[in-house]
């Protein structure tokens, strides 16, 4: 078991490319000790973090394939701690406030030579970077930061350099376009989980088909009927049979029917893929696919937070409920349709509704709180686990839990 006596939150926020799908994630680090004497702004990585913190959460548990991106201090950049970190899987972002020296090129060009990626955070254009510039590979440029004209010049001065640009602050489908057309190259901020205005659109075939399979299995439908949808699915079909031969590992009995197939795998498993299974529907793989991967976290978070955290409610069923409101949280913006409307499709218990719709009820509060923390918004995550008379090591140790169930997902749907 692991151990997590310090009492330290992780953030973790996705870094995109161009094509959305996920290269990396930024660890953000803030000790819960300091949160009510310092809510605004949170204090950077430091040596505590490297030494303690990521030995013992394990920085390959806690980004599976990714890269991380991790802010450093002039002096932990100085400092031989830094090498501990896995160079092929680290991005060392140089803070803003770092100044320019010859001693701090040299260590640049002394940890580009040892196989490190380098960054430089929150930068704005000034001659003094010129000498960073030529050894960095990534500029992260706050795009809430400067005005549209400033930032297209700055973006045109940068990308002659043969630099690869970051956005930053990218929280709506709109920024990222704009952006993506000004020539940045990744971007970061959770906009790809923001609903935009939502118009009524067609769902494609096979997501409505998925609706219709998780709507049976909710209902507890005869066997018989499920069946029958997935005869209408082909593609649908296959995948149940890679799932089954995914999941039940060593099975000697080989596969004979349909019907066999769900009934090896069982309702359970199959309710959590018609989920997970949602966010791939319209994409030839679903690795790398933000939104899977935040709805996958969120659900599996939540059902291990009413394992570990509400005693009382640790039923089969209450669990399964947890999931399913987590994976579901972010059908809306998948589908492009007001969750009130994809509600009225599916046969949910009153509470998950409530919890979705509202975020009330126990389920509601348990999203609410896996929500702040993938936000980032520690204070209020501290908040809400006051209020609810849940311990900081009860999340963190779901939180990781559930990361590393999700790094497991790959080829299950």
């Amino acid at each position: 078991m692991k151990n997590f006596d310090k009492k330290v939150f992780l953030g973790r926020q996705p870094i995109l490319d161009r094509n959305q799908n996920i290269v990396g994630y930024e660890l953000l680090f803030r000790s819960a000790d300091t949160l009510h004497a310092n809510i605004n702004g949170f204090p950077h990585v430091d040596s505590f973090v490297i030494s303690n913190v990521l030995s013992t959460f394990g920085i390959h548990e806690v980004l599976g394939k990714y890269k991380g991106f991790i802010n450093v201090t002039g002096n932990l950049l100085m400092s031989d701690l830094l090498e501990i970190l896995p160079r092929e899987k680290t991005v060392i972002e140089i803070l803003e406030t770092v100044k320019v020296s010859d001693a701090l090129l040299e260590r640049c060009r002394e940890l580009k030579e040892r196989g490190f990626t380098l960054a430089l955070d929150d930068n704005c254009y000034h001659l003094d970077y010129e000498p960073l510039y030529d050894i960095v590979d990534i500029v992260k440029i706050d795009v809430l930061q400067m005005p549209a004209d400033a930032l297209k010049e700055m973006v045109a001065t940068l990308s002659n350099r043969g630099l690869t640009l970051l956005a930053e602050k990218v929280e709506t489908i709109e920024q990222y376009h704009f952006c993506c057309d000004l020539g940045f190259h990744l971007f970061q901020g959770y906009y790809f989980a923001r609903p935009s205005v939502l118009n009524k659109r067609k769902v494609d075939v096979s997501g409505l088909a998925l609706l219709k399979l998780l709507e049976l299995v909710c209902r507890d439908a005869e066997i018989a009927e499920i069946e029958e949808a997935f005869k209408h699915n082909p593609n649908l079909t296959y995948n149940l049979l890679r799932l089954v031969n995914s999941v039940v590992i060593g099975m000697k009995e080989k596969i004979r029917t349909l019907r066999h197939a769900l009934v090896v795998l069982g309702m359970k498993q199959l309710k959590r893929w018609i989920q997970l299974a949602l966010f791939a529907s319209d994409k030839t793989s679903a690795v790398g696919n933000p939104l899977l991967e935040t709805a996958a976290t969120r659900g599996r978070m939540m059902e291990n937070l009413v394992m570990k955290w509400e005693p009382e409610l640790q039923d089969h069923d209450y669990s399964d409920s947890a999931f399913m409101t987590g994976v579901l949280s972010l059908v809306d913006v998948l589908l492009g349709v007001p969750m009130e409307e994809i509600l009225n499709q599916l046969n949910l218990d009153e509470e998950v509704r409530l919890a979705l719709l509202e975020r009330k009820g126990v389920l509601g509060s348990l999203l609410l709180l896996t929500e702040k923390l993938e936000n980032m918004d520690f204070a209020d995550v501290a908040l809400l686990l006051n209020q609810y008379h849940c311990s900081q090591k009860v999340l963190v140790t779901a939180q990781f839990e559930a990361i590393d169930w999700t790094n497991c997902l790959e080829g299950a749907i």
